[in-house]
């Protein structure tokens, strides 16, 4: 027997022997790390604000535009790279690199130099995702796939709320610096725990050479689903993204609350809304998708429209108890789009193409989404401060909440083209 046999036989007895469950498992503890290392920012912007002289503009751009450049824009390539070769070497290799940066935040003096780590960050993450998508793609089959998407997707509330709980209590308890310090070394201390558990999936010798990006790119282009479903995404990460940053800051500003009562709030409101909502919307979009494609993007657009009242009673009410019990139902809400939309992407293309898919859509939405929707929102609140004082980021979020119900027409419209364009599997 040949090395390369023996080296492949290996593979697939490691393959068997590590259960779908538990691949899953350590891709949603690496996600976990991926939105404790994104939105950790969040939670620390205002002593980051007070220490180093910054205004709510230069925030927006350390948590949406300094992040979401290189890691929208390398999350192409780092697919790509991920169909053709290793798909767990690119998240273990990633996840190395953004967790080193996180902790490099730690040293700032000021805002370019955060800037270029939160720079760094971003190239680490871009090689995170769309991978995971395919492995997940790999491991579950058609019917099961929105709900282990759903469960991966976990991973955004679980880590959102984990990165302000133990950032607002390190920075309170120590200060900003060492939060990141503390959530960076972490990340690379799972690193080796990752890589030894999660091997590829083997794929038959006919695929090896199956990916070509532009073959994929072309391919993509002529589906209307996949450009509703990515700027739908778009305009509602806009929002989404923009309230997870900024809700931290209006809730010290405007409610009075403290670094850790905050943390408190967030976290609650992240883990009680935010888990219930990514889990039920994989469920309903397994369930009714099996009768009807088209409910992959109706059940996330009926969601927009319902969160969108909702969230406006939580911005514009002075109450912090009834702010919270308003937030938790449109948080679940604004999750429900992950397991059906990040889904019904991987069932645009054939199998070896899908972390190539999946990072295109990736980036348009974290491009638009994420750069756009934090800076957005801080810079509106700075061109309102003349008029509305501390009071400007309440308004410059009411504002944004059309974003959802462009949203949910966008989702809706993605319905139809979904019957058209589904790639059914073997």
């Amino acid at each position: 027997m040949s090395g390369t046999e023996h080296g492949q036989n290996g593979t697939e007895t490691l393959h068997k022997s590590t259960s779908p469950r538990l691949v899953l498992a350590m891709l949603l503890l690496v996600y976990i790390f991926n939105f404790v290392d994104r939105q950790i920012l969040a939670i620390l912007a205002a002593p980051i604000q007070k220490e180093l002289a910054l205004d709510d503009a230069q925030m927006g751009m350390l948590g949406g535009l300094a992040f979401a450049m290189l890691y929208s824009t390398l999350g192409v390539p780092l697919a790509w790279l991920a169909d053709r070769t290793s798909r767990s070497w690119v998240i273990t290799g990633s996840l190395v690199i953004w967790s080193l940066f996180t902790a490099l935040c730690g040293a700032a003096t000021g805002f370019w130099h955060i800037f270029l780590a939160r720079l760094g960050v971003g190239v680490g993450e871009a090689g995170g995702v769309a991978p995971s998508y395919a492995v997940i793609g790999d491991h579950f089959p058609s019917e099961r796939r929105a709900f282990a998407l759903s469960v991966y997707s976990l991973g955004i509330p679980l880590g959102s709320a984990a990165g302000v709980l133990a950032g607002g209590y390190v920075a309170a308890r120590v200060d900003w610096r060492a939060a990141f310090v503390a959530v960076g070394l972490a990340g690379l201390l799972i690193a080796p725990l990752f890589r030894l558990v999660v091997r590829d999936k083997p794929r038959p010798a006919r695929a090896a050479p199956a990916v070509r990006f532009g073959e994929v790119a072309a391919l993509l282009v002529r589906k209307r689903a996949f450009w509703l479903l990515s700027f739908g995404a778009a305009s509602s990460s806009m929002l989404g993204y923009g309230l997870a940053f900024w809700l931290p800051s209006l809730l010290q500003r405007s409610f009075g609350l403290d670094l850790v009562q905050t943390s408190w709030f967030i976290g609650a409101v992240l883990l009680i809304g935010g888990t219930v909502g990514v889990l039920a919307g994989g469920l309903l979009a397994d369930r009714l998708g099996k009768a009807d494609r088209a409910w992959y993007g109706r059940v996330p657009a009926l969601a927009y429209v319902v969160a969108v009242p909702l969230f406006a009673g939580g911005i514009w009410t002075s109450s912090v108890a009834l702010a919270f019990a308003l937030f938790i139902v449109p948080q679940a809400l604004a999750y429900v789009w992950l397991g059906p939309v990040t889904s019904a992407v991987q069932h645009l293309v054939e199998p070896p193409a899908r972390a190539t898919a999946s990072a295109l859509f990736l980036l348009i939405n974290n491009l638009i989404g994420l750069g756009g929707g934090i800076y957005a929102l801080g810079a509106l609140s700075k061109t309102l401060a003349p008029v509305y004082g501390a009071e400007s980021l309440r308004y410059s979020m009411l504002l944004g909440l059309g974003l959802y119900l462009l949203a949910a027409v966008l989702m809706s419209l993605a319905g139809p083209a979904l019957r058209r364009e589904w790639v059914a599997e073997n």
